[in-house]
């Protein structure tokens, strides 16, 4: 089959490398330049953490070593507070697991080398998707109106404002909805100290603050990428480089320290938005093509439970099995495709309140109690007793699926600790 993949962002270069491998010659289309050589849009990165869904699916195609040979593991999260104290928080029971942080611009320009080293992908940079009808697709370049005959499939992974969505949208009987977050995003750097890490690189840093919070990730450069996520009107009001110097001293004093450039920083970045959305069906029929979408096109989610990336890889996997399953006939793997969403329901409602969790439950120490407790039900009960962030982390087990189990284990440990009661209880009375 000829596919049209629109986005060749993260998951359109992976999905084009599991339909070149099926032996489909594939066309990539990409708005921006060829990120290569004209580099990554300046504030946009939100460095990325890899896990296990995403390692799981670059491993199927043989890339999982050299992405993660540039990727830095964090086993835990470092929680700083206000005077200065530092909380380390382990991911895993036994601290044997750990998130990878990597640069998603150059997890892109991999992706993109790993896509056109199959012969039967095509590349084509500064194509912003105009229109889609009539079995042709309309596009923009720097040299005016393009036309290109469609072909027989379209796939859009062109991202949460996704234009192929909205072709699909004004089909009769799609669903739509999105859910914008009153936070912004603005990310920021923290440079090498003296040719080192400014903290320890081990670790995603959270400065959590009740209502808003900052994080960093370390770089194999020894810097660290920290995003913000303030609510618009606490962004928009640091508008002067002496209120962003004051804000930052008396919120973040231990990173303010370590930031030179914090005040020009935070003037030119440009602020982001946090958005969820919700489309339903991810496949049509436009002008005698059958269309699909994959990745945040299908299914935006905010990135509080680091899974945006992971969850698009494993829809690669996933539509990859369809195809496998229907004998690529693509109308039946994309309406088979339809059963992901169950999973992507879910993950976008946990990535919400992770959120939640992380800007005001993690320097809390009734939070870290519950945490060492979860942990030794871990070590205790090893494979019985498996918590939720090490189920979507560190397995593949679908997203509905850990939350049945979760639902399974708290209905058993309940009934466990009312039985431990009761015969407590009566063991009391009876030598009373």
């Amino acid at each position: 089959m000829e596919v049209t993949i629109v986005g060749a962002g993260l998951v359109g270069c992976l999905l084009a490398c599991y339909l070149s491998r099926r032996g489909h010659e594939v066309t990539l289309y990409e708005r921006r330049p060829d990120p290569r050589t004209a580099g990554a849009e300046r504030g946009r990165s939100i460095n990325l953490a890899i896990s296990e869904r995403g390692i799981d699916a670059l491993r199927r195609l043989g890339l999982a070593e050299e992405v993660l040979a540039e990727a830095l593991p964090m086993p835990g999260r470092m929680m700083h507070a206000t005077d200065g104290a530092l909380t380390f928080q382990p991911y895993s029971a036994d601290g044997s697991h750990a998130i990878n942080s990597i640069s998603r611009a150059a997890l892109n320009r991999k992706l993109l080398d790993a896509a056109e080293a199959h012969p039967n992908v095509t590349a084509r940079f500064g194509h912003r998707l105009a229109g889609i009808g009539n079995g042709t697709l309309e596009f923009e370049t720097d040299g005016g109106p393009v036309t290109e005959k469609g072909q027989q499939v379209v796939i859009g992974a062109d991202g949460a404002y996704s234009a192929v969505r909205a072709r699909l949208q004004a089909l009769q009987g799609t669903d739509f909805s999105q859910e914008y977050l009153d936070y912004g995003y603005k990310e920021l750097t923290i440079p090498p100290k003296l040719g080192e890490f400014a903290f320890d690189p081990g670790a995603l840093h959270i400065w959590p603050r009740g209502r808003s919070m900052m994080i960093a990730l370390p770089n194999p450069d020894r810097s660290f990428t920290c995003t913000l996520f303030w609510p618009h009107e606490a962004l928009a009001g640091l508008d002067t480089p002496e209120r962003v110097r004051a804000h930052f001293t008396q919120e973040y004093p231990d990173a303010a320290e370590v930031m030179p450039h914090l005040a020009s920083d935070y003037a030119r970045n440009p602020v982001g938005h946090l958005v969820t959305m919700r489309c339903d069906p991810w496949h049509g029929e436009v002008g005698g093509m059958l269309i699909g979408l994959v990745g945040d096109a299908a299914h935006a989610i905010v990135p509080f439970y680091g899974q945006g990336a992971n969850c698009g890889f494993q829809d690669c996997v996933e539509l990859d099995r369809c195809l496998e399953e229907t004998g690529d006939d693509f109308a039946g793997a994309l309406e088979l495709f339809q059963r992901r969403k169950a999973d992507t329901d879910v993950i976008a409602r946990l990535a919400l309140d992770n959120f939640v969790e992380m800007r005001d439950k993690v320097g809390s120490r009734v939070f870290l109690a519950q945490k060492r407790i979860e942990h030794a039900l871990e070590r205790m009960l090893p494979g019985r007793y498996v918590s939720r962030y090490e189920l979507v982390s560190f397995t593949t087990t679908p997203y509905a699926e850990v939350e049945r189990r979760i639902a399974r284990q708290r209905r058993w440990a309940g009934t466990s600790a009312a039985a431990l009661l009761i015969a407590g209880a009566v063991t009391w009375k009876k030598w009373r």
